[in-house]
């Protein structure tokens, strides 16, 4: 009789999978997770809740307008739905409202079955997922200061890094860039600013104005790294090296906008100091640049964050044109959609590292796809100096991060219990996004003919 009732306690008696309808979907925006996160909540007639998240600096909308098209169908129909849905996403941030949605669906499945979601896609190629910790200082830039925090981050027991490496550092260094006269105090003046298009006319204006330059291209800035501004980046990566040691692999990002022989240069300026990869040194559509740049330096080469979907990366890897692929799945299609890349970059003798900059949600949902992956070097985590970012879930295996890897958890779906409204409460920007978990009645019954084919 004892046997028979242990036996119960972990059957889930009110879990009944084929008659699991989607009710409702849901939103909170928090800031500073460490960017703008947007969580979802997936309701159903069960009960049952699935966790996902929109893409950091995206639109809840991607998502919202979604949901009428998935009010009573069945989650665990995972593949089905994200059939069904694929068509409403796009590249970079306009994939995230069906990656965001997708990743609530394997947790749902998960959870209605009783079984992890790595469970679900095949079972899981590792027990835990190895980290890559993405590094950044405060204040005016140095190399020796990088190193220090690189060192700190190590010490930590990070085994993989990445810090930034682009034109941004030079902005303040007379003789160090060349480019159009006023053209590069506008974009240091613009920054990396990703502007909400709220308040009056003038300050619209402004943002319009501040992304207008933001966006302009690398092959037609005309921005070139002289002689000086290259010894000073040079300098910069020694004396980072210098502190953290040359045994441990260090990633470089956010070149900055200059074109195809800048980024030559630089690359192979970089050959000495064992670089583990360059990371979107280009735009990623430029599929016959990156094929040029890769055989040009003996820096690895990767991309991959922007792309929305596995046949979208065929083309690179069809060119031979990244070291590393670099997808995050919430842009690129999801949980299960993100194995399938790394499966397919794996048949090209391409590895893949996973792009993570989001709450623990997403994170989860990351390492649920990259333990069923064989094709994975490592993932990325950019919240190491966000002091509250565990605070945000609730689940049986915190910490979350121990030691620089993550134990792939054996709990229902993605492992989440259940989200802390008091934390999400606390970071709400009430004068950008307001509200937690409001209605969102308005988007039960929009309708368009979605067939794609007449």
């Amino acid at each position: 009789m004892n046997d028979e009732k242990e036996i119960l306690n972990n059957v889930r008696t009110a879990s009944s999978p084929s008659d699991l309808k989607i009710t409702d979907i849901r939103f909170a925006d928090i800031w500073g997770a460490p960017m703008q996160c947007i969580l979802v909540k997936v309701y159903t007639n069960q009960g049952l809740i699935g966790y996902g998240e929109v893409r950091d600096f995206a639109d809840k909308r991607y998502a919202a307008i979604l949901k009428s098209r998935l009010i009573g169908e069945n989650p665990c129909n995972v593949d089905l739905i994200f059939r069904k849905i694929k068509q409403f996403g796009g590249q970079s941030r306009q994939g995230g409202g069906v990656s965001g949605i997708e990743v609530a669906l394997w947790d749902l499945a998960g959870k209605a079955y009783g079984v992890p979601v790595y469970q679900l896609l095949g079972g899981k190629f590792r027990d835990k997922v190895r980290l890559y910790c993405d590094t950044d200082i405060d204040g005016k830039p140095s190399g020796k200061k990088m190193g220090e925090a690189l060192k700190a981050r190590r010490d930590k027991g990070f085994t993989m890094l990445k810090m930034d490496l682009g034109i941004d550092l030079l902005y303040d260094i007379p003789g160090a860039l060349n480019g159009p006269l006023g053209f590069l105090g506008e974009l240091a003046a613009a920054g990396e600013k990703h502007e909400h298009m709220a308040g009056n006319m003038d300050t619209r204006l402004q943002a319009h104005a501040a992304k207008a330059i933001t966006c302009v291209e690398h092959c037609r800035t005309g921005i070139q790294i002289t002689q000086k501004g290259m010894e000073w980046l040079e300098n910069y990566v020694f004396e980072a090296r210098s502190v953290v040691g040359y045994d441990i692999p260090l990633a470089v990002d956010h070149i900055g906008h200059v074109g195809l022989t800048e980024c030559i240069k630089l690359g192979r300026m970089l050959e000495k100091f064992n670089i583990a990869w360059m990371e979107d040194a280009l735009p990623w559509q430029y599929t016959e640049q990156y094929a040029i740049l890769r055989r040009a330096v003996n820096v690895p080469i990767t991309t991959g964050e922007d792309i929305y979907l596995k046949e979208n990366f065929k083309p690179l890897l069809e060119a031979g044109g990244v070291s590393l692929i670099h997808p995050d799945l919430l842009t690129s299609g999801g949980i299960l959609e993100n194995k399938k890349i790394g499966d397919l970059a794996q048949e090209y003798g391409v590895g893949m590292v996973v792009h993570m900059a989001e709450t623990p949600i997403a994170c989860m949902a990351a390492v649920h796809s990259v333990a069923a992956t064989e094709n994975v070097l490592a993932l990325e985590f950019h919240s190491n100096d966000i002091p509250w970012w565990e605070d945000l879930v609730k689940c049986p295996f915190k910490p979350i991060v121990d030691n620089g890897f993550i134990k792939v958890p054996d709990y229902p779906g993605l492992g989440i219990e259940e989200l802390d409204d008091d934390v999400i409460k606390e970071h709400i920007d009430n004068d950008k996004i307001p509200g937690i978990w409001e209605s969102t009645k308005e988007w039960d019954t929009t309708f368009a003919h979605d067939r794609l084919w007449s």
